[in-house]
């Protein structure tokens, strides 16, 4: 990694990088990032001094395992909750508990992001989309099946552990629709 204004990554991937195009976006920890030069087995990415004042990407570690996603390509299956590797804020770990071979795991939300946080709906936490299992406050737990930890990097998670949060799209635009109508009636 470094430093060059914004901040640029060389990411380590197992895909294919023949098969990716400079400017194709590569979701990396959650984080919709655009590969600006490649090599067999890694990518560049600069990433935005925006970006990284609303995401955990500054602090990043040289060795590091990263969440990646390349993107959905129309026809391709519809497996899970639609994220766009647009991340909100960052949550906080805060508790973690294991249940059998599941963890169930317990994230403080910025307060501005709570409110559109809700049971059995869904967030992306480091690019991993995961059901809400239950909302108190700032606070929401999700649980991770051993599968999830052992493709993801959630098998390293340790409490304080800053996450890459984004809310759901559709929550997202149910509230902008609410906002707006309360405008519209004040206006």
């Amino acid at each position: 990694m470094q430093q060059e204004g914004d901040l640029r990554a060389r990411i380590s991937t197992g895909y294919d990088m023949s098969g990716v195009d400079l400017g194709a976006s590569i979701a990396s920890d959650g984080v919709c990032l655009t590969v600006v030069t490649k090599g067999p087995d890694w990518y560049e990415v600069q990433v935005s001094a925006e970006t990284v004042s609303k995401t955990n990407l500054g602090r990043w570690k040289p060795g590091q395992r990263v969440n990646l996603e390349r993107a959905l390509k129309v026809g391709d299956e519809l497996g899970g909750h639609i994220v766009s590797g647009h991340v909100d804020g960052v949550a906080e770990v805060v508790g973690l508990q294991h249940e059998g071979g599941s963890t169930r795991l317990k994230f403080r939300a910025p307060d501005h992001l709570a409110g559109f946080i809700a049971p059995k709906g869904s967030v992306a936490l480091d690019g991993t989309s995961l059901t809400v299992n239950e909302v108190s406050g700032a606070e929401f737990g999700v649980n991770l099946i051993p599968h999830t930890k052992q493709v993801t990097t959630w098998g390293d998670v340790a409490l304080g552990d800053l996450i890459n949060l984004e809310i759901d799209t559709l929550a997202r635009y149910v509230a902008r629709l609410r906002d707006w109508e309360r405008h519209l009636s004040t206006a």
